[in-house]
């Protein structure tokens, strides 16, 4: 079986580069998005098993791939987790019917990453759970 992919999504590459480096050292496959945009083209491709995606974007946001994903069938299977410096409460609001699986807020702990990833990933039909 092929390893998950997971698409991160961030338009800062320093984050995009930490978190392809740790979970593809834990044998994760990679994707990449700079915005929403390229986002939800690898999304309807069908190349992610779980999103790991910041809100605040340019060109597309995270809020807007929300919206989409929640309005598209094939897309709703999705498992997300965002990653945001923005206020929680505030997005706790916004995400309430966007079927978020998780909300970790920057900076964010590693571990809790992997924790929240196994645990959307056993959830997945794909899904075999890595340990740290």
């Amino acid at each position: 079986m092929e390893p998950q992919c997971i698409l991160i999504v961030d338009d800062d590459p320093s984050i995009r580069r930490l978190l392809v480096a740790y979970l593809r050292r834990l044998g994760f496959g990679l994707q990449e998005a700079r915005n929403g945009r390229e986002a939800l083209e690898k999304m309807r491709a069908g190349e992610a098993d779980l999103v790991i995606m910041d809100l605040r974007m340019p060109e597309v946001s995270g809020w807007d791939v929300l919206r989409e994903r929640a309005a598209d069938p094939s897309l709703r299977q999705i498992p997300v987790i965002i990653v945001t410096a923005n206020n929680l409460r505030d997005v706790a609001a916004g995400i309430a019917d966007q079927n978020v699986a998780v909300v970790l807020a920057k900076p964010f702990d590693l571990d809790a990453l992997l924790n929240a990833v196994n645990g959307c990933l056993e959830h997945h039909p794909r899904s075999t759970p890595v340990a740290a």
